[in-house]
């Protein structure tokens, strides 16, 4: 089955490029192009329940009308029939990276990044899996962590996990890879995916970012612990 993919960039040129791109991929499929986060919103409503319905959105951070960090937020904010969001952005800067990952993009790249970067990001992130390293997540958000929204109250959601399954979380937020976590708690590498799934299913989160955005406004996780 390919992955149905939108572009959203308020220059011509650099959609055409990243269609080019895409399109030269079995696996990959464009369905649409907005020039704009208020066009992006439109145009995945309107492709909603229908078979062009995307996957991913990879969208640009800096554009007119509305942003691609308030398109995103209002995109994640459907829930689980969203697509998931790969932002682009010319400007390696933490701030921007911060807010596209509290907003809830599930990867965070820059425009000049090799082609098969941008391949493999999409790729994983239809399957389900985040695109920024978590290290580099725990980075920005002991830096950034006085912005973070008011927190979550920490009792019904985090309740919700087993002993196991809350510590699987903290390792998570430390930036551990499943393998390293299976490595510290001396189980397999299948367990640890098994807790992790079981986690996002319980949290409704869409990827291992939002468990690490999540440990960190709930307190759970404390900056520069």
């Amino acid at each position: 089955m390919s992955i149905a993919v939108v572009i959203v960039d308020d220059q011509p040129l650099v959609r055409a490029g990243f269609r080019m791109v895409l399109s030269s991929q079995a696996d990959l499929r464009v369905v649409g192009e907005a020039g704009d986060g208020a066009q992006a919103l439109d145009l995945v409503s309107g492709l909603a329940g229908s078979a062009d319905a995307p996957d991913v959105v990879v969208m640009d951070i800096r554009m007119p009308v509305l942003d691609g960090v308030e398109a995103t937020r209002r995109l994640c904010a459907a829930g689980g029939s969203a697509p998931r969001v790969i932002v682009l952005t010319t400007f390696d800067t933490d701030e921007e990276a911060f807010a596209a990952l509290e907003a809830g993009a599930s990867g965070f790249l820059l425009k000049n990044a090799p082609p098969e970067e941008l391949l493999a990001a999409i790729r994983a992130v239809a399957a389900g899996d985040a695109v920024v390293a978590p290290r580099i997540t725990r980075r920005l958000l002991d830096r950034f962590a006085g912005q973070l929204s008011a927190r979550r109250p920490a009792g019904p959601r985090l309740e919700a996990l087993t002993e196991r399954e809350r510590e699987v979380v903290l390792l998570v937020a430390e930036g551990l890879s499943n393998a390293e976590i299976a490595a510290r708690l001396v189980v397999a590498d299948a367990t640890v995916k098994t807790h992790v799934g079981r986690i996002l299913t319980k949290l409704d989160l869409r990827d291992r970012v939002q468990i690490v955005v999540l440990a960190y406004e709930t307190g759970l996780v404390r900056p520069g612990a």
